[in-house]
């Protein structure tokens, strides 16, 4: 039901009530039909049931099934710390939980507590939560509104809208009849539940209540959208499965190559089996992920941009798309006068002093005009003339400002038989009121039409000379002597307009997204530097269009206007759906759908709401959106090294799974207990990974376009490398370790070989196609501590007779261990030779590319 287009008496016949109220048996009966004026509560995921879906992960399943097989077999202990491997990953898993749901408890925060409501013609103060439709309810300045209301009396009543609409400028109400359909903000004669009544008072009728109310539309919307699964978390999982199918297909192929050919019986086809399912799971790698997102988490903390869930680390780095508010995003929150237009110096003189004393907010010369509250306007013409420093006039008379007849005016004693009248306004009424030729009426039309065009509020300035016994009357305002104009608007910030410059470079396209009028949005987006202005989709012409219709529009247009919370979240889906990562920024109530339906939401930590911030993935601790740039700079350096330890954790993985097939395939005895496997899965491994994680960002991060959408984790060259690295450990370290006598000094040469040549490849892994050893290797001083801390584990292993005993090592000669060293050396200079070639090549393939083009 559109309420504010029907007559106060349609309204009170459609909601069966009248001037006198509604009785407290109707009210009571209202409640029990419709339910408590209240946001209905969603239940909560269990404790219990967050920690358990992270065992439900396909690699950890498959370990939990090795785990059951030794314990099946009898071998308990080593079934226990596959086990216990599970548990360490699930728990760290559970530290990653996606956004809590606590939106809704801002959301209830903000409804009021209690409301002065008309009962059979008596006013009484109810508890909020028992106003019921068809209640009138009284307001003043300071109440929070209750319930969504039609005003049907109105005193100068200006609410205070920005939760909903996002906008800062107050907005002043009317009871009269809207007919033209109007989103929200142009909804005059309607007040919303949470708003603040800023000044004025009036009656309203409750319309809506509870979930049918414009905040308990925005809980549904919270409640009905899924959370995003991240881009990381999408490619770990394809990588899962690729990981699951290749072991499935080995372990088909073990048990009927080595069953066929050698009839190996059932409990060592077992022990291969697991051998191989705990050999190819990188069981550390969950692990070391949540490691290097963490530290990015710390890393961003400190650049103002505060994560509060880890994966949303790397999608800042895959963002192809930032959807922004404007109002205290792009722009500073504050009206600002920009532009004054005068023909003399002495007018403009003239409008200073009126500027200064034509208002209602400044007492006293000693104030500030950053400290005072109020209305915007009158701060910001306040805030632009205060270095003028002009004294405060005596106040002999004053007529308020209304929007009824769009003006304000005081009177100011001049000398004993004459004073001065000052008027501000909107520019054609004073115009009107104004002795002008038709030249200068057509002149200050044609300067106010120019403020206008670039989205500024216009407000017209007049004067007349009175005698000094006349009275302030709207009869009065006539005759005026009109002296110029000024235009206030929201203006950008600064660094705003630099990170807008940074992300179009990387790559990143940038809307805006508002619910400012159209030539103001207009404006701001051609400042801010904004590729797509010429055309600005309003809200209304969203409503006429498909998803499919709007999907198409969403890629040539970057700024909307007079946008409601369900066109925001229709807009951040439509670029969802046509494929792009799309981060979201806003402050406000309003924003906070789109927030959670954004792949990474961004709220305001200072301006923000409670519900924005809830809601969001990231909370920028200084609202400034530049911490956007340099939080996108950090997820594309924490992809890069994510990616780097992935490739440096799966050639061991593989070698050893390889090792495995290669013992079955020669029917020789296992080469590596499932200890041992776990020794380098879940300790050297992680050890070295440490270090990959604290590489700093690479020279061109920011002048690259973001990765491709559907790029998997691993590219063609990278199976490659991990295959053919797989190798290079696997082939020599096994036979080396054939060459001696003893299973000890075999399993112990072998373990040793996969170390050192994990942590030769972890340096080649610093870098994908350039040196490994360059200069920035010495800024890196996690790598130093990493393999200090090595070669300390690995050593205690050799040496320690507990380790040895536990492990399953022995100590090794000094022949054996330079044999082991010529191997890691050879790994090292192999891989570094491929990394230059391929690097020949792609400069050769760039240059052609280049030489097509021009």
């Amino acid at each position: 039901m559109k309420w504010y287009q029907i007559s106060k008496e349609q309204l009170m016949k459609q909601l069966q009530s009248d001037r006198q109220g509604l009785s407290n048996k109707e009210r009571q009966a209202r409640l029990e039909a419709d339910g408590a004026n209240r946001i209905a509560e969603k239940v909560q995921i269990k404790t219990w049931q967050k920690i358990a879906k992270h065992f439900t992960d396909l690699l950890m399943i498959v370990l939990m099934v090795a785990a059951a097989l030794k314990a099946v077999t009898g071998d308990y202990v080593e079934s226990g710390i596959i086990l216990l491997v599970v548990i360490i990953n699930g728990i760290v898993g559970y530290w990653q939980e996606r956004k809590a749901e606590e939106s809704l408890d801002g959301l209830k925060q903000m409804m009021g507590q209690e409301a002065v409501v008309i009962v059979e013609g008596l006013q009484q103060t109810v508890a909020a939560e028992s106003i019921v439709q068809g209640d009138l309810v009284s307001l003043k300045a300071g109440d929070v509104v209750p319930a969504d209301m039609r005003l049907i009396e109105n005193h100068g009543l200006v609410v205070e809208e920005s939760i909903l609409t996002g906008e800062s400028e107050p907005v002043k109400k009317t009871e009269h009849v809207i007919t033209e359909n109007s989103i929200i903000g142009d909804q005059k004669n309607m007040v919303f539940s949470g708003t603040l009544v800023q000044s004025g008072s009036a009656i309203g009728v409750v319309v809506a209540t509870g979930d049918e109310t414009e905040i308990g539309k925005i809980n549904q919307a919270l409640q009905s959208v899924k959370s995003q699964e991240t881009p990381l978390v999408k490619k770990m999982h394809q990588l899962n499965k690729q990981i699951f199918r290749g072991i499935v297909a080995l372990i088909l192929f073990l048990i009927f190559f080595t069953a066929f050919r050698y009839g190996l019986e059932l409990n060592v086809l077992f022990s291969s089996v697991i051998a191989l399912i705990v050999a190819m799971v990188p069981e550390g790698l969950p692990a070391v992920l949540t490691m290097i997102l963490s530290m990015g988490v710390k890393e961003m903390a400190d650049q103002q941009a505060i994560i509060k869930t880890m994966p949303s680390v790397e999608t800042l780095g895959a963002m192809t798309v930032i959807c922004s508010d404007k109002t205290g995003t792009l722009t500073k929150n504050e009206m600002t006068v920009v532009d004054t237009v005068t023909v003399t110096e002495k007018e403009q003189a003239l409008m200073y002093d009126i500027m200064a004393n034509c208002q209602d907010l400044k007492q006293d010369s000693s104030q500030r005009a950053a400290d005072l509250q109020g209305n915007p306007t009158e701060r910001a013409l306040l805030q632009f003339v205060e270095t003028q420093e002009l004294p405060l006039q005596q106040v002999a008379a004053k007529i308020p400002f209304s929007s009824t007849y769009k003006y304000m005016a005081t009177l100011h004693p001049l000398q004993e038989d004459q004073s001065i009248l000052y008027v501000k306004g909107a520019p054609e009424v004073l115009l009107n009121k104004s002795q002008l030729s038709e030249d200068q009426v057509s002149y200050w039309q044609q300067a106010a039409s120019e403020l206008a065009q670039k989205g500024q509020r216009v407000l017209g300035f007049a004067y007349k000379t009175v005698p000094a016994s006349s009275q302030v009357a709207h009869e009065e305002v006539t005759d005026l002597v009109f002296i110029g104009l000024a235009g206030i608007i929201d203006p950008p910030k600064d660094s705003a307009i630099k990170a807008v410059r940074e992300s179009l470079q990387a790559g990143i396209k940038v809307k805006m997204i508002t619910g400012d009028h159209k030539e103001t949005a207009q404006a701001i987006g051609e400042q801010v530097g904004l590729k797509h202005t010429k055309k600005v989709l309003e809200g209304l012409d969203i409503d006429q269009m498909t998803d499919e219709e709007l999907a198409q529009q969403v890629n040539h247009v970057d700024v909307f206007a007079r946008t409601t919370p369900e066109h925001k979240l229709r807009i951040v889906t439509a670029l969802q759906n046509n494929g792009e990562i799309v981060g979201m920024t806003g402050d406000g109530v309003n924003d906070a759908p789109a927030l959670k339906k954004a792949d990474i939401g961004i709220a305001m930590g200072i301006k923000g709401s409670e519900v924005s911030k809830q809601a969001a993935d990231m909370v920028l601790a200084d609202d400034n959106f530049h911490t956007i740039a340099n939080a996108v700079k950090e997820g594309r350096r924490i992809f890069d090294n994510l990616k780097k330890t992935i490739n440096f954790f799966l050639p061991t993985a593989l070698a050893q799974g390889l090792i495995v097939i290669f013992a079955l395939l020669l029917n020789r005895p296992l080469p590596l207990t499932p200890v041992q496997i776990l020794w380098v899965n879940m300790v050297t491994t992680i050890t070295l990974s440490y270090a990959l994680g604290f590489e700093k960002a690479s020279k061109d991060v920011m002048d690259r376009p973001p990765r491709p959408v559907n790029e998997g984790i691993l590219s063609m060259y990278s199976m490659f490398r991990i295959v053919y690295v797989s190798l290079l450990i696997m082939i020599p370290a096994y036979f080396l370790s054939m060459q001696f006598e003893g299973q000890a000094v075999q399993q112990t040469i072998l373990l040793q070989n996969i170390v050192l040549g994990q942590a030769v490849y972890m340096l080649n892994c610093r870098e994908l196609l350039e040196p490994a050893l360059n200069k920035s290797m010495f800024q890196n001083r996690a790598l130093f501590i990493s393999l200090g801390i090595l070669v300390i584990l690995q050593g205690m292993v050799l040496v320690l007779p507990v380790a040895q005993q536990l492990i399953g090592t022995t100590t090794l000669t000094l022949v054996q261990h330079l044999s082991i060293a010529v191997n890691g050396f050879l790994l090292f200079a192999v891989v570094e030779v491929e990394k230059h070639l391929m690097k020949r090549r792609a400069n050769r393939q760039n240059t052609k590319t280049t030489n097509e083009l021009s």
